[in-house]
C-alpha cells in the first residue's frame, strides 16, 4: 500500500466520506474531488487531524481537463468513482443530472485510459435503480447481476448508461472496472436521497423525536462502512474486465429495522415509525457475483450497524455536531 494514492469522485457525499475514513485510518494517501466545498459529513467522521490529512481537489466532474489534472497533480493510482446526483435531483434537472452522471463517469473511464501505464481500474457507483420495480418481474424473484434491467428513473436510465460505458471501455481500449449497484445504505452522513430516511429516524430516535421513515416494505439494507470498505477492496483486487454487480446484503421488512432502532433507543420506541409503502425496487438482490470477484466482503448485522449509528449519532449531538431539529427538519 505504501505506493497508493486513492482519488474519490463525490468524496463529500455519504459513501464517499465513509470511503475516505477508511483510507485515512490505514494512513493512505487520499485525495477529493468535489464541486462541492463544504466537508460537513467528512467533519462527522473524521477527527480534526485526520481531515488534515485530506488533500482537496475542488472540480467538476463534467470538467474532464480539470479532473485529469487533479490526477497528474496528486499522483494518482486508484480512483473511486461515486460523483453523481440522486434520484430526486435527477428528476428535477434531467439535463444536469444527464451531465454529472453520465458525461462525468465518461469523463472518468476516458482520463483512466489516457493514464492505463499507472493507473488500475476504474471502481464506480451503479445503482440497484437499473432494475424495474417488483411487478416487472416474476413473483418473489431474486435480482441477479444478469437480471433484465429496466430502470423506471432518470437516475436509472443514467446508471445503465453508466455500465455500458463500463462495457465499451473494456472492449475497445481494456480498461477494467467495478461497478457497484447499492441498495438502501445506511449510517451517519446519509441525508440525501429516496432510501435516506431510516437514517434520518436512527437520528431522531438518538434525539428521542418523533420521525416517520417514508416507505416500508422489503428492501435490502447496507451499512454505509461496509459499503466504503467493499469499494475500497474492489479498487485494489486483482480483476479484469466490466463487471457490474449487486452489492449484497440484509433483506429485512421494514418492522425489523424499527425494532433494531427501537434496541438502540428504547425511549423513544414509540415515536419512530413508517409508511406502509413498498419502494419501486426489487425486495432481494443476488451479491454473490461481486464477492467472487473481488473476495468476501463484511456485512455488519442489522442490529449491530443500527446500534453502532445511533451511539454516533448520540455522540455528535452531544458534542454540538449535530442539531437534530434542524436536520430533521431539512428532511421532512
Amino acid at each position: 500500500m505504501a505506493d497508493e494514492h486513492f482519488l474519490i469522485t463525490g468524496a463529500l457525499g455519504c459513501i464517499g466520506a465513509w470511503t475516505v475514513r477508511n483510507l485515512v485510518r490505514e494512513d493512505v494517501p487520499v485525495t477529493v474531488f468535489d464541486l462541492a466545498t463544504e466537508p460537513r459529513r467528512l467533519q462527522l467522521l473524521l477527527l480534526d487531524d485526520e481531515l488534515a490529512q485530506v488533500n482537496f481537489a475542488a472540480g467538476d466532474i463534467a470538467d474532464l481537463p480539470a479532473f485529469e489534472r487533479a490526477l497528474d497533480d496528486n499522483g494518482i493510482t486508484h480512483v473511486i468513482h461515486l460523483a453523481g446526483l440522486q434520484v430526486p435531483f435527477c428528476k428535477a434537472d434531467p439535463p444536469l443530472g444527464a451531465r454529472v452522471n453520465v458525461v462525468g463517469t465518461v469523463n472518468v473511464f476516458e482520463a483512466v485510459k489516457r493514464r492505463k501505464d499507472r493507473m488500475g481500474k476504474v471502481v464506480y457507483a451503479s445503482s440497484v435503480a437499473v432494475f424495474g420495480a417488483p411487478e416487472d418481474y416474476a413473483p418473489g424473484q431474486v435480482m441477479r447481476d444478469d437480471s433484465a434491467l429496466m430502470p423506471h428513473t432518470h437516475y436509472g436510465v443514467y446508471k445503465q448508461a453508466n455500465e455500458g460505458t463500463a462495457h465499451v471501455y473494456w472492449l475497445d481500449e481494456g480498461v477494467s472496472s467495478v461497478g457497484f449497484r447499492p441498495y438502501v445504505v445506511y449510517g451517519v452522513g446519509r441525508d440525501q436521497g429516496m432510501t435516506s430516511t431510516p437514517t434520518t429516524a436512527m437520528l431522531a430516535a438518538a434525539a428521542n423525536l418523533p420521525y416517520r421513515i417514508s416507505y416500508g416494505g422489503r428492501t435490502v439494507f447496507q451499512y454505509a462502512d461496509d459499503t466504503a470498505r467493499a469499494f475500497i477492496q474492489a479498487a485494489r483486487a486483482d480483476y479484469a474486465g466490466a463487471g457490474a454487480f449487486n452489492l449484497g446484503g440484509f433483506a429485512p421488512e421494514m418492522q425489523e429495522v424499527k425494532d433494531a432502532i427501537d434496541r438502540a433507543a428504547p425511549q423513544a420506541a414509540d415515536k419512530i415509525a413508517f409508511e406502509d409503502i413498498q419502494l419501486p425496487f426489487p425486495q432481494e438482490v443476488d451479491g454473490s457475483g461481486l464477492e467472487a470477484a473481488i473476495g468476501a466482503l463484511s456485512h455488519t448485522p442489522l442490529t449491530q450497524g443500527v446500534g453502532e449509528t445511533v451511539a454516533l449519532f448520540r455522540e455528535l449531538i452531544d458534542a454540538g455536531k449535530i442539531d437534530p431539529q434542524t436536520y430533521i427538519a431539512d428532511r421532512l
